[in-house]
């Protein structure tokens, strides 16, 4: 199905990342191929050469051929490669097309020219084999990110092409929705479609893979099968910068939560529409100068609380208390510095180092050279942020949350798109922190993350509070019940 033949490519920005060197590759129909690496070694470029996205959109020097299907890919044009090849990329609002959920599913199949009826069961027909019926007819804009996610697969198996190619699909799941991809990968395997899968998240794939091809420097490096990657010591794994097969292998920091005045935050109720609340918390506590993990399944409230809790939405009439001050929705605007779970939102500037200076009241060269040092972006300080990758954006973000001096740090989903190195560096300023008497709120779905840094739990569903305890060994085995409950 696939055929690459000495492929070379670099892009038009001269950047060392992305680049690919000799790539020499074959994939057969009905493959499960995953693309694991870690960042910049090249997983997405493939996926670009896969489905035209390069030479039709992103522009570089290419040389070699890509086949699909017999066909050179680069002599397509992009309407005739999306015949063959369905794409769900990382952030699936770059490739929504229509304000609702049920239209963005029928989109593809009206560009093929399909019949009405057709469209209207293949439509249906989805939404049944993918679980997502009630997702339908829904105002894309007031989904979850997991919920847009799920909508981004839906829209492409609709068109059913014989090539899916998922960029890092897991990145903004929870795990019940996590589930649901796999059963999607399931089902896609089984009617024969060739599967290319570029991911940092590798337990839920378990399994399902027919080859696992390892990157690095734009190089393939190792083309494993399943077996064999499965073979690997945890010890090798972390050598390769890969995140774990086997979820509970992953190794479990305790941190005690610090003995500090705890936060008061009251009447947070806020709604999105007139029907119904999407945040109904009479009363919450909160520990201070530790490092929550807000869990719960997508569309839970989490990122609304979030938002409600740093002051920016204006409908919520909802107070903060710390000891004896209360802060208001205007006051905490200049308490709490949140990085959003779409960092494209907070990214204004013309370079990298530029964005971390105007999140600064006082600009200190050297605060910025050692922040920029340790997550890894001095070679992206000239940089325009929206020219990086997505976990090079996310990364950015959080650099601009450290240089904030904000007392309340809110982190929503750091760690998506980030590969095991990335993700420990996350960790570990965050837990600088959080030693510098910061309280730190972090919404994710990425148990490695918790188990990592996080020293107590919040879990938030349908608007209100669950449960909440510390992250002790009791806590341990609580949050691992949560996280193997779809699993």
């Amino acid at each position: 199905m696939i055929e690459f033949q000495n492929v070379n490519f670099r892009y038009t920005e001269s950047v060392v990342e992305g680049r690919l060197s000799e790539i020499n590759l074959t994939i057969s129909d009905g493959q499960v191929v995953l693309l694991c690496g870690k960042s910049g070694c090249g997983k997405t470029t493939l996926t670009r050469l896969i489905n035209g996205l390069i030479p039709n959109y992103y522009e570089g020097d290419l040389s070699g051929a890509v086949c699909l299907d017999g066909k050179n890919i680069s002599e397509l044009p992009l309407y005739e490669t999306a015949k063959y090849v369905g794409s769900v990329f990382q952030n699936p609002r770059s490739q929504f097309f229509t304000v609702d959920s049920t239209s963005e599913l029928a989109f593809g199949c009206e560009n093929q020219g399909l019949p009405k009826d057709e469209i209207v069961h293949r439509v249906e027909n989805t939404a049944r084999q993918l679980d997502m019926q009630e997702l339908l007819g829904k105002n894309i804009f007031h989904l979850s990110g997991g919920e847009k996610q799920k909508i981004a697969c839906a829209s492409v198996a609709a068109s059913d092409p014989s090539v899916i190619v998922l960029d890092e699909p897991s990145s903004n799941l929870d795990i019940a929705a996590t589930a649901d991809l796999r059963r999607a990968i399931q089902l896609w395997k089984a009617q024969g479609k060739t599967i290319i899968i570029a991911e940092h998240r590798l337990y839920y794939l378990k399994g399902l893979l027919d080859r696992v091809l390892y990157m690095e420097h734009g190089e393939i490096i190792y083309d494993w099968t399943e077996r064999d990657a499965l073979s690997l010591t945890n010890e090798r794994q972390r050598e390769l910068g890969l995140r774990p097969f086997d979820l509970l292998a992953f190794p479990v920091s305790i941190h005690p939560c610090a003995e500090c005045k705890d936060i008061l935050c009251s009447k947070f109720h806020f709604s999105y529409t007139k029907h119904g609340e999407t945040l109904k918390i009479d009363s919450l506590t909160l520990p201070r100068s530790s490092i929550t993990a807000i869990i719960g399944h997508n569309g839970a409230g989490k990122s609304t609380f979030a938002r409600c809790l740093c002051g920016l939405e204006k409908q919520c009439k909802g107070l903060v208390k710390i000891g004896e001050q209360e802060y208001s929705k205007r006051k905490r605007l200049s308490l709490c510095y949140m990085v959003m779970q779409d960092v494209n939102h907070q990214l204004f500037t013309e370079s990298t180092e530029e964005e971390l200076r105007i999140s600064m009241k006082d600009a200190d060269p050297e605060t910025v050279d050692s922040v920029l040092k340790r997550l890894d972006l001095e070679s992206f300080r000239n940089r325009h942020p929206m020219a990086l990758s997505g976990g090079e954006k996310q990364r950015v973000a959080i650099a601009t949350a450290l240089v904030s001096g904000r007392e309340i740090l809110v982190f929503d989903e750091p760690t998506s798109g980030l590969d095991l190195g990335h993700m420990q560096e996350v960790s570990q300023e965050i837990r600088m922190l959080s030693n510098m008497g910061k309280t730190v709120l972090v919404i994710t779905h990425d148990y490695e993350l918790i188990v990592s840094c996080c020293s107590y739990v919040l879990h938030l569903e349908n608007g209100a509070v669950e449960e909440q305890y510390q992250l002790d060994s009791a806590g341990i085995k609580r949050l691992q019940a949560f996280f193997m409950e779809e699993a």
